[in-house]
């Protein structure tokens, strides 16, 4: 199971690991291969589940150099809070949980790279999806001279009954018993939980109800609407219902509050980077929030060209994401536009949350734009001349005037 790859020379490599079935069996797998020593990383991003148990995993495999690191609040503050001052969506609804972690993980593996001295990183995503983009790209823009081994383009373990047979081979202690898995490929982090794979390949099917496991569904949201209220500085939630918070506690409470109303659920077939069409279903929770409360702020506090031109620029901008782009330099002077456009994007949104709706309830900030005394149907004391405006419709018409003139006289 050697590929002309491994004649190149590999001292040490730093592996993404999970402690999951495929990244025991790589752990093994580039030993043997490269003759090797293997730095194993495990990230807290916010996923749910106990990261520590991959420690003890790691070690039965003989490995020596073990980072397991809690990165959720930069993940959340120089991500997720900066991906949602574009109001980034990717194709009109997803909103990028899985493709904005892998520039994190990316950075992390090279920097524990360079910390320990080794010349090669890996990671266990399939050469069907779009995440061996992602990390690689990522990987190669920090660090452009390191080696990258992605072992689902190498090996032939091409399923899962040949992972458990190299993993019983090999002696790699694995948890659950031959023939059970879960029924759908599930990445989870503090943003989102993805479900693809199984009964979901089939675009017809309709999930079942108990798949999901961050949001109740319609029918048991509760009948009595919640409020919360929002406070931004600068593009960024600093508080909810007047209690400071960070950016995660910030993330964390807002998938509460929604997933208790049922909001977040997607299911979508999207684009993949790589050039097939894929079927997923996202939960969002709080993102879903976050997403809808700052378009709030800003109509509030955006002059309207500036907002225009956001909503122009954020399909690229998710686009660069969504492919693997976040340190190139298009995505970082789009940051700098975007983040500029923020300086006063302060304020407070009221939001009603009922059985999967957001509803906008109140908006106020101390940079608004908004005039009463200019929009009022009321007597507005001469704030604004209506003769103005037969001038300025006469000035737009002229092309349409002249246009129907000449076609009527053809």
């Amino acid at each position: 199971m050697t590929d002309s790859s491994a004649s190149q020379s590999v001292n040490k490599v730093v592996l993404a690991y999970s402690g999951g079935l495929d990244t025991s069996v790589i752990v093994k797998w580039l030993q043997e291969t490269y003759d090797c020593e293997v730095v194993t990383f495990t990230a807290d991003i916010g996923q749910g589940e106990e990261v520590e148990p991959a420690r003890a995993k790691a070690e039965a495999m003989g490995v020596t150099e073990i980072f397991i690191d809690d990165l959720t609040e930069e993940f959340v503050a120089d991500f997720v809070f900066p991906m949602f001052r574009a109001n980034t969506v990717y194709e009109g609804e997803y909103l990028l949980g899985t493709s904005i972690a892998r520039p994190l993980i990316s950075k992390r593996l090279v920097e524990i790279a360079r910390e320990t001295g080794a010349d090669a990183i890996s990671h266990g995503a399939t050469g069907k999806g779009n995440d061996q983009v992602r990390f690689e790209l990522g990987a190669y823009a920090l660090a452009p001279d390191i080696k990258v081994i992605a072992p689902w383009r190498d090996w032939d373990l091409n399923s899962r009954e040949a992972l458990l047979d190299y993993a019983a081979e090999h002696g790699i202690p694995i948890e659950g018993k031959r023939g059970e898995k879960s029924p759908y490929s599930m990445d989870a982090n503090l943003l989102h939980i993805s479900y693809e794979g199984g009964e979901l390949e089939d675009p017809w099917f309709e999930p079942a109800k108990d798949m999901w496991r961050r949001s109740v569904s319609l029918e048991d949201a509760p009948d009595i609407p919640t409020y919360v209220e929002l406070t931004y500085e600068k593009g960024d939630v600093v508080a909810i219902d007047d209690t400071p918070m960070s950016p995660a506690e910030v993330l964390i409470r807002c998938n509460q509050l929604a997933g208790e109303n049922g909001i977040g659920r997607l299911d979508i077939v999207e684009n993949r980077y790589v050039g097939m069409k894929s079927r997923g279903c996202y939960e969002t929770p709080g993102g879903t929030i976050l997403l809808r409360a700052h378009r709030a702020i800003e109509s509030l506090t955006l002059d309207r060209e500036v907002a225009h031109l956001k909503d122009e620029l954020m399909p690229r901008y998710a686009k660069l994401i969504y492919n693997g782009y976040w340190f190139s330099p298009e995505r970082e002077m789009l940051q700098a536009a975007i983040d500029h456009s923020q300086e006063r994007v302060n304020g407070t949104v009221r939001m009603k949350l009922y059985k999967g709706n957001i509803m906008v309830v109140g908006r106020k900030s101390p940079d608004s734009l908004f005039d009463e005394a200019v929009v009022t149907f009321e007597d507005d004391g001469g704030a604004y001349d209506q003769h103005d405006a037969e001038g300025f419709i006469k000035l737009n018409a002229l092309r349409l005037r002249t246009l129907a003139q000449k076609r009527g006289s053809q």
